[in-house]
């Protein structure tokens, strides 16, 4: 994924001379100046007399602000420290630090509101700053206050204050709707997080499991992997549709497209696994470790929809599609197999665990409840502040994304309508020929 909040810390020096000397006006840039004029005013009086001091100032004054890029620094100064000391003062009366000041490094306006790099305290941490999500919101009079610990610095945050839902409204359109071509190998635009950023996902050597109520936006998300898969004229793509509709139009850039037929679907899943054990001795042979691009072996896409119909088939075959499915996902990385499912509900009474926790990727939609919520991102992101069962059910398409060894992450998945979906099928479907399911 994308968009990672990273940096260096600033020299101590720098940091401490900063905080004095904002402390020492109060985080007014009106009294910052003031000082300034004073001291110019008293070197200029010594130099040309207090009438000359005068007219020199206040002609150096006008000269300043007649530049328009004078102007704007100046009202994005004050705008920034009137921001600096509401944030010091919720801090403050948050007391999730006990009190103590933050630093603020640098502030990005958002959609919804405004995004901060602070500087915590030593003697503190981050994770108080986190805890204390709620009463950072009270007290800034905000919607929500989310807290994210920069992984390059453990005194580092990234807080967002966000004013109004910035995930609500309608949708946003797929910005490669309508595109003619794609490349599966750099990734694709899932969506946008709360700071209004495109959260791109990249699938290479990794798999996702996308789970949730209905009506949540599964199918939708799920199309969005599958159209930039079609799009990819060197990316195989294998469509398992349990309903037959949700993946159907499709069908003419798929290699395979298989039904609710339980013998088929377990048949297409040996097919692609003796293409694994191909690709591995292709790789032995040239001593190489994984596929790549440039090696002429393009991704194999398995899109799964309705995942646990075909995992609660009975007696052979329904055992035989599971073990197919679970050594896929766990061989095939490297192989360039690429398995996105989507399912309600991966409960161990659905989706094995066994197979569930093979998924380097996890998509939560709406869910009814916290343990939901949890069979999709795994045990324990619930009590930590992370549930699905939270997201407001009339943002459609809204879920929490977490990638292997990240925090979950709130999103939006752009939409792609009927008319786009179509057109960008259509164009798929020429791209590679018109070859058609098998």
């Amino acid at each position: 994924m994308t968009t990672q909040h990273t940096t260096t810390g600033p020299r101590l020096g720098v940091r401490v001379g900063h905080a004095l000397a904002r402390v020492a006006w109060g985080r007014r840039l009106e009294c910052g100046l003031a000082l300034v004029a004073l001291a110019a005013r008293a070197t200029l009086n010594r130099l040309a007399g207090a009438h000359g001091a005068d007219i020199i100032l206040a002609f150096g004054t006008a000269l300043l602000l007649w530049s328009p890029s004078v102007r704007t620094w100046l009202a994005r100064t004050a705008h920034d420290e009137r921001i600096e000391r509401t944030v010091t003062k919720a801090v403050a009366a948050s007391g999730v630090l006990g009190g103590r000041d933050v630093v603020v490094d640098a502030i990005r306006p958002i959609p919804a509101g405004h995004q901060l790099n602070l500087w915590v305290p030593p003697g503190t941490s981050v994770s108080e700053l986190q805890k204390g999500e709620e009463l950072l919101a009270v007290a800034f009079g905000a919607r929500s206050v989310t807290v994210e610990r920069d992984p390059a610095h453990a005194g580092r945050a990234v807080v967002t204050v966000s004013f109004v839902d910035p995930l609500g409204g309608p949708p946003r359109p797929w910005p490669w709707t309508g595109a003619s071509r794609t490349d599966f190998w750099a990734g694709l635009p899932l969506g946008y997080d709360e700071a209004g950023e495109t959260v791109w996902l990249s699938l290479i050597e990794r798999h996702l499991l996308i789970g949730g109520e209905p009506g949540g936006g599964k199918s939708n998300a799920l199309s969005l992997v599958t159209a930039a898969a079609a799009l990819d004229p060197s990316a195989e793509l294998w469509l398992f549709d349990g309903k037959l509709v949700e993946l159907a139009a499709w069908r003419l850039a798929a290699t395979r497209f298989v039904g609710a037929d339980l013998h088929e679907a377990t048949d297409a899943l040996d097919e692609l696994r003796a293409e694994m054990v191909r690709r591995y001795e292709l790789l032995l042979a040239n001593e190489l470790r994984k596929v790549a691009p440039g090696m002429g072996l393009g991704p194999i896409v398995v899109v799964v929809d309705e995942l646990a119909l075909y995992l609660h088939g009975t007696g052979k075959a329904g055992t035989g599609f599971a073990e197919a499915l679970r050594d896929l996902v766990a061989r095939g990385r490297a192989a360039g197999v690429v398995v996105v499912a989507a399912t309600q509900k991966p409960a161990s009474d659905v989706v094995p665990t066994s197979l569930r926790d093979l998924f380097g990727y996890r998509l939560a939609m709406r869910c009814a409840t916290r343990d939901a919520s949890d069979t999709i991102l795994g045990s324990g992101w619930a009590t930590a502040g992370y549930t699905a069962s939270d997201i407001d059910p009339t943002t459609r398409g809204t879920g929490l994304l977490l990638a292997e060894g990240g925090l979950p992450r709130r999103l939006r998945a752009f939409h792609l309508d009927d008319e786009g979906l179509a057109r960008t099928a259509a164009c798929a479907a020429r791209l590679r020929d018109g070859d058609g399911a098998r």
